[in-house]
């Protein structure tokens, strides 16, 4: 617990001043945030104070000289034993503003003197960038995503094997009534801590969604996304199919495929099959509409197959024709042989070839996953901790003299005006994120760079304090994201040449 000092006493309450809603707080209880507690007079912050250590005394792990680092950079530790990284989890805000942030560190990084800014931004203008790996309808574009009847964000675009979901933004959490706000501040949060969130979207499917673990899509757990559209499919697995089926249907909501028509298939010697398919043809072999979205095969709405296929061509087709019929994720699939009137008649078992080009299909699905990215924009008010000239912290992240992590974790960081920045929360410590009743979304933020540049920029000198001084009050300490980049290393500035 990190002790903030004495604030200003009425009736025995102090008065919090970590964000705008100012609560006084009596002995022994926490404020309305939960983050923050009177104890014996004095404010607490009650969430542990962060670090990142890498060390060799967890896991066994040995670092063979310096990681990323050029060889003539060796400063004769092996195996660079312990390394920290002072995270903003934990670390307190910058409210109301005018301080700077809780913590200003310095440490020498290969030689170099750097600094990194701590605080946990209030994030009004914040919300989540969610991927659900499917190719299951999940509900028309634009439709509202709900979460207890509020509208908590909307479907976006569907992308390749993968539904977008847009949720939360300022206009959800303080543009419409009390319970909205409340209740897409308190999702936000469950599912940037990496919780389970059970979601509805209007004219659509219901969703648990939890980061980093697989989608529920009607109460059933997703398994793989598929491998391609239906046009794509028959092109990676064309060869495979040729020497023992005469055609085959791959069904996609948004592109079918069908060998005997498609380019993969001519340039196979594929012989036309006479097959007709229901829907928008697009180009030879590649089909638009052939079935309304849904949670049939290939995210359409069909159960049996044959739904899209209309009578063959009897100048062209002859009995004993084999066809596969098969999804994008090769959960569902089907083996026709066509009778003497020209009909697909399904068979019980598949030859052994055909069955091993479905499995093929199948393994090269990737497991389906949800992901979460939190996305936010830091404001002035957040930058003013940082310097006291907040225009200078953009231009130094944009001309990547200064770095930005979220709780350790790499942000991207969108181009254009402001800093609005995103990151995957599966990579950042356990319970990084918290609320204020305003209602907003309390983030971890880290600003890293040269302590010259720092300077430069007209940081708060007078702040800064060596990292051994964070080091003795921090309570938790977690081990480096695997592959992450490590913050203060050079490669992640301009001037790293």
């Amino acid at each position: 617990m990190v002790k903030l000092g004495t604030e200003s006493a009425v009736n025995g309450k102090i008065r919090c001043d970590a964000c705008p809603v100012m609560c006084y707080i009596a002995d022994g209880k926490s404020g309305a945030c939960d983050r923050y507690a009177n104890m014996g007079g004095d404010l607490i912050r009650v969430d542990p104070l962060t670090i990142i250590e890498a060390t060799i005394s967890e896991g066994g792990k040995v670092v063979p000289f310096l990681p990323g680092s050029d060889s003539d950079e060796w400063d004769g530790d092996l195996v660079q034993a312990k390394r920290s990284f002072v995270t903003a989890v934990g670390a307190g805000t910058t409210y109301p503003d005018y301080k700077p942030a809780p913590f200003i560190v310095s440490q020498k990084e290969r030689g170099v003197d750097m600094v990194t800014v701590v605080t946990e931004g209030i994030f009004s203008y914040c919300g989540a960038k969610v991927k659900i790996d499917t190719d299951r309808f999940l509900g028309p574009e634009a439709s509202a995503v709900r979460v207890e009847g509020e509208q908590i964000g909307h479907v976006t675009t569907g992308e390749y094997g993968s539904q977008m979901l847009s949720l939360g933004g300022v206009h959800h959490l303080t543009g419409g009534s009390k319970k909205e706000g409340r209740v897409t501040c308190d999702a936000l949060m469950r599912l940037c801590n990496g919780e389970a969130v059970e979601m509805v979207i209007d004219g659509g499917a219901q969703l648990t969604v939890k980061a980093g673990a697989a989608p529920i899509i009607n109460g059933v757990e997703e398994k793989r996304m598929r491998v391609g559209c239906g046009s794509a499919t028959i092109g990676m697995f064309a060869k495979q199919w040729a020497p023992f089926l005469d055609e085959v249907v791959v069904v996609d909501d948004h592109i079918t495929g069908v060998l005997s028509e498609h380019q993969a298939g001519k340039l196979l010697d594929v012989k036309p099959t006479g097959i007709k398919i229901k829907g928008r043809r697009s180009t030879p072999g590649r089909y638009f509409q052939v079935a309304e979205p849904g949670t049939g095969w290939g995210g359409t709405n069909i159960t049996d197959p044959l739904d899209i296929i209309g009578d063959f061509d009897s100048k062209v087709a002859y009995p004993g024709l084999r066809m596969l019929m098969v999804s994008t994720t090769g959960e569902q699939s089907g083996y026709y042989i066509l009778d003497e009137n020209l009909r697909p008649i399904l068979q019980t078992d598949l030859p052994t070839a055909v069955r091993e080009t479905v499995e093929l299909v199948e393994d090269n699905c990737e497991p389906a996953v949800a992901t979460v990215l939190f996305m936010g924009g830091a404001g002035g008010s957040l930058r003013a901790g940082v310097t006291r000239n907040p225009v200078q912290l953009t231009r130094s992240v944009k001309d990547a003299i200064t770095y930005v992590s979220c709780g350790g974790a790499p942000a991207y960081v969108w181009p254009g005006g402001g800093i609005t920045v995103m990151a995957d929360v599966t990579q950042m410590p356990a319970n990084s994120f918290g609320y204020v009743p305003t209602p907003a979304l309390v983030a971890p933020i880290e600003f890293t760079m040269r302590l010259d540049d720092y300077r430069a920029l007209g940081g708060h000198m007078e702040a800064v304090v060596p990292i051994e001084d964070a080091l003795k009050v921090a309570e938790r300490t977690v081990d480096p994201r695997e592959h992450a980049p490590w913050p203060t290393e050079k490669q992640n500035f301009k001037w790293r040449a």
